[in-house]
């Protein structure tokens, strides 16, 4: 008589487990997460350790050496990773469908397998499907290895045997283990799949890249607990109607976060983008009300965007604000101290602010360029020709300083801008060539100034 197998309940946050299924995980307090599953009985040699027991020793004992790296052949990958991959490193790739992940990785391998061991492992399409992109990209004769399987233990056998330097598994979502019943893609397989993958990485030091889907939200699918298995975690960003893709760090162990590679997709693949800034300021022939230029620091690269503001007479009891690419709750925010602190009101205006090309803004810096965007577009005047800002507005109406100042007026000045208007304490101590700085402390002081050079 066959044993009935006990049913239990896992959390897609954070992987929690429940005998009985309720509305919110007794765990994380998340509504809607618990998923149906079945216990599995597993070996223990599953859950091993990774590495010998070591007895206790002071930390001024344990010698530190920097981690070897490897260029991934895409220098803007290299970029986002921190300098390049890592033996023995897993990460984490995530975006919509269709926005270039597979293609960005087998353009790597390509290059990679000119000088090293590498391996595609696909479990979304067939061997004849990657081959044809490949000739697509121009590089087919790519001596690289390739396998379309999804079974977890066949997986593992194959990086065991083979210790490729580098192999892509597409994606982590298809692959499931024979010693669960669970179907591909549940919360028990993702978890089993790349807990047993980061270990044969670990062990063998083959660097390990996941291919994951996102949900309707644009986060990873699965349990919250994949992200902390991984070294490093990799967002790709941008519209798929748009040529420019973005790849954002949200987690690294071996390098920053929030470091930014920009990608153009053409018809030989992704191709980096050496001078970003560009994709982000329009090009106006003339100027344009409700149009400012900032420069914002996205981890050790400064870039200047454009921000557009559009403010009109609204025709309903409660005015629009609606935000593109920065914070929607900031924007509330900084109307209320522009009507208090400056004596500008927009009570009774729609405003509707855009980041150009894309980009989400998450930095307060952005403050000063969104206020005097919106200013410019309720008064129907452009900003004087040249101008770029930065600086983060505070609730007294004060302007507060930005990290890395010199380094956003030096891109500037590159960049051929003439005039900065910039939070006092930024203000450089030597005198920056081509760049007139206006360093300002308060809000209506910014817009004093800002009539002071329209005169």
């Amino acid at each position: 008589m066959a044993t009935k197998s006990k049913i239990q309940y896992v959390c897609n946050e954070c992987g929690g487990v429940s005998a009985k299924w309720s509305g919110q995980c007794p765990h994380c307090h998340t509504w809607n997460s618990l998923v149906e599953t079945t216990e599995q009985k597993s070996s223990q040699n599953r859950f091993a350790s990774l590495a010998p027991s070591a007895p206790v020793q002071s930390l001024a004992q344990i010698d530190a050496a920097d981690v070897p790296r490897f260029s991934s052949e895409v220098s803007e990958f290299d970029r986002v990773l921190g300098g390049g991959l890592v033996p023995g490193a897993v990460i984490l790739i995530g975006g919509d469908p269709g926005i270039g992940k597979s293609t960005l990785l087998l353009q790597s391998l390509a290059e990679l397998s000119k000088s090293r061991h590498v391996l595609y492992v696909s479990g979304e399409e067939s061997g004849a499907q990657i081959a044809l992109r490949a000739q697509r990209l121009g590089v087919s004769n790519a001596q690289m290895q390739f396998q379309a399987e999804i079974g977890l233990e066949a997986i593992m056998t194959t990086l065991q045997t083979l210790k490729p330097d580098v192999a892509v598994v597409d994606s982590i979502q298809t692959i499931y283990s024979g010693e669960l019943t669970a179907a591909p893609g549940s919360v028990s397989q993702v978890r089993e799949c790349a807990a047993q993958l980061t270990r044969v990485a670990k062990s063998t030091g083959v660097t390990l890249i996941m291919v994951g889907h996102v949900t309707k939200e644009g986060s990873l699918a699965g349990p919250r607990v994949l992200e902390h298995i991984v070294d490093t975690v990799l967002y790709f960003e941008g519209d798929t109607q748009s040529s420019f893709r973005l790849i954002r760090a949200f987690k690294n162990r071996f390098g920053a976060v929030n470091e930014l590679g920009v990608f153009a997709m053409t018809e030989k693949g992704l191709k980096g983008v050496t001078n970003p800034s560009a994709i982000f300021l329009s090009q106006h022939n003339a100027g344009v009300a409700g149009s400012c230029v900032m420069v914002t620091q996205e981890g050790t690269r400064p870039l200047l965007v454009e921000i557009q503001a559009l403010v009109d007479a609204s025709h309903a009891p409660a005015p629009r604000r609606l935000s593109v690419g920065l914070e929607q709750n900031r924007l509330a925010m900084l109307l209320a101290v522009l009507h208090r602190h400056a004596g500008v009101a927009c009570f009774d205006q729609d405003v509707f602010i855009n980041a150009v090309g894309g980009v989400k803004i998450t930095e307060p810096a952005a403050d000063l360029a969104v206020l005097l965007s919106i200013v410019s577009s309720l008064r129907n005047k452009p900003l004087p020709a040249g101008l770029v800002v930065f600086g983060e507005i505070g609730l007294a109406g004060e302007v507060r300083p930005a990290p890395r100042g010199q380094e956003r007026l030096k891109e500037a000045a590159k960049l051929g801008f003439t005039h900065a208007l910039i939070p006092k304490a930024n203000a450089p101590k030597q005198k920056i060539d081509g760049l007139k700085v206006i360093a300002v402390e308060r809000i209506d002081e910014a817009l004093n100034k800002l009539r002071d050079m329209e005169t």
